[in-house]
């Protein structure tokens, strides 16, 4: 019986890692936009493996749904119960430990409760490179990152979350522990288990641990904050960067002048980078494991050569790692910036590279059709296809009634998308927020196909329901 679930998890985890009081488990509650909000049994907070599977044993038995929680910096609601208050919150941030450094592998065991800043400074010790990156790096975590195949600005060298992972330790829906923790390049024994659990968002099984790849650290970098007056423009400066730079390319991402302004005005310290204002602008950086001032002068001719092609308007490079930090601050503060300007209809939305220009233009269109003035916020990692397409309107109350009408805005926008080849959510997952949208562009074989799966290795389906698929009942 439930009645005996808190006395129980305190013999388990200890009085003091069992959370029931509002004041201690309220932020647990809400997600980062504040946009969910719901209710639990208790949040238990875990110190390992073996405290996660008895957890879930004991959840399993009893029939009490899990949500399992990482630094709870996700923007689809993927981590939030709901408002019945039947669940378990499993917050993982105490699974916080670096199991194994290997060099000559390139391989990183950490836990999922571990930071993403603390994979990368574990990383860098070592003289390596883990190139997920993320704004919310010091606070999100490897176990969330995982279960969204967080994506970030650095796909276009590196790939998604996905690539980095070459094995997994899960806890599975009835607390039997999977021991993935393989670090091997090449292993082609069967079904590859660890991509079901990740981009899952924890619906199968808990991530506990990971063996992720690392990299060359790179010794030079080169960065320029570039305008350009369209996206054509821009996917036309990828393409000559990639031609001539090949994979040095490691940043590309495009800005709107919405999205700049925002961040100018809310964030302290912003600054402008050019003189005078453009349309849209793409961040650039280069990155190469030598050493040396070319890096700097292939960016710099490049840049040049497109300005006598009218591609590129104007141009600022990087002089040093101070003038670095604040071209990224501009872009990596573009949603922090949003979330104080209030509430928009966000759009994590992929297309081919080939077709961003006429997604911008024609979605831009219609909805001005729709809704006459729309305000839309636009940016993202045009080198892999990833656009954040946010949409608002100047004044509250005109906001207010354009949110109620995020249906219509969703349509128009992810029709778009589905007939330009695309997907609605690129990096951020669907969690409850894109869970009906999965239904109406995912076909009736794809959704069995996923309903299968979480039949196989959830029958209760107690493990995050309601996210991703219906859950049952």
């Amino acid at each position: 019986m439930t009645t005996d679930l808190v006395p129980r998890l305190c013999e388990i985890l200890g009085p003091a890692a069992v959370l029931t009081a509002a004041a201690d488990t309220a932020s647990y509650l809400t997600d980062w936009r504040g946009r969910y909000t719901g209710k639990a049994l208790a949040v238990v907070r875990p110190a390992s493996t073996a405290e996660v599977a008895a957890v879930v044993t004991l959840c399993s038995e009893l029939g009490v749904p899990m949500v399992p929680q990482g630094g709870n910096t996700g923007l689809v609601g993927g981590a939030t119960p709901d408002e019945a208050g039947r669940a378990v919150v499993i917050s993982l941030s105490r699974l916080n430990r670096v199991r194994d450094v290997d060099t000559d592998n390139n391989t990183l065991t950490v836990e999922a409760g571990c930071t993403l800043q603390q994979v990368q400074d574990a990383a860098g010790a070592a003289d390596r490179l883990f190139p997920l990156t993320l704004a919310s790096q010091g606070t999100c975590q490897v176990g969330g990152n995982l279960s969204t195949n967080a994506g970030g600005v650095n796909v276009l060298r590196y790939g998604n979350m996905r690539d980095q992972v070459l094995g997994l330790e899960v806890v599975m829906a009835d607390g039997q522990v999977w021991n993935g923790l393989r670090g091997l390049y090449k292993d082609n024994t069967g079904y590859g288990l660890k991509h079901l659990f990740i981009g899952a968002e924890g619906t199968l099984g808990i991530v506990t641990a990971a063996v992720l790849r690392l990299y060359a650290r790179p010794k030079e970098q080169a960065t320029a904050w570039v305008a350009v007056d369209s996206p054509d423009a821009a996917v036309a400066l990828l393409g000559r960067l990639r031609a001539e730079c090949g994979e040095r390319v490691t940043g590309f991402e495009l800005v709107g002048r919405t999205a700049l302004e925002m961040v100018l005005q809310h964030i302290p310290g912003a600054r402008d980078p050019l003189p005078q204002a453009a349309a849209w602008y793409v961040l650039v950086e280069l990155s190469d494991t030598q050493a040396g001032p070319e890096l700097n002068d292939m960016l710099e001719q490049v840049l040049a050569r497109e300005m006598e092609a009218e591609v590129v308007t104007d141009a600022a490079m990087a002089h040093n790692q101070a003038q670095t930090e604040q071209f990224w601050l501009l872009r990596e503060n573009i949603s922090e910036a949003q979330r104080i300007e209030g509430i928009s209809i966000k759009h994590d939305v992929s297309v081919p590279v080939s077709r961003i220009a006429e997604f911008v233009h024609r979605a831009g269109e219609a909805l001005t059709v729709a809704f006459g003035g729309v305000r839309v916020v636009c940016f993202g990692h045009v080198g892999d296809g990833n656009l954040h397409y946010n949409l608002s309107r100047h004044e509250s109350q005109d906001n207010a009634d354009f949110i109620a009408r995020t249906i219509d805005a969703n349509r128009i926008v992810h029709d778009l998308v589905a007939e330009l080849g695309g997907s609605i959510s690129a990096e951020h997952g669907i969690g409850q927020l894109k869970r009906d949208e999965l239904c109406h562009y995912r076909s009736p074989l794809e959704l069995e196909m996923m309903r299968r799966i979480k039949d196989a290795l959830d029958p209760a389906g107690l493990m995050n329901p309601g996210k991703i698929l219906q859950a049952k009942g």
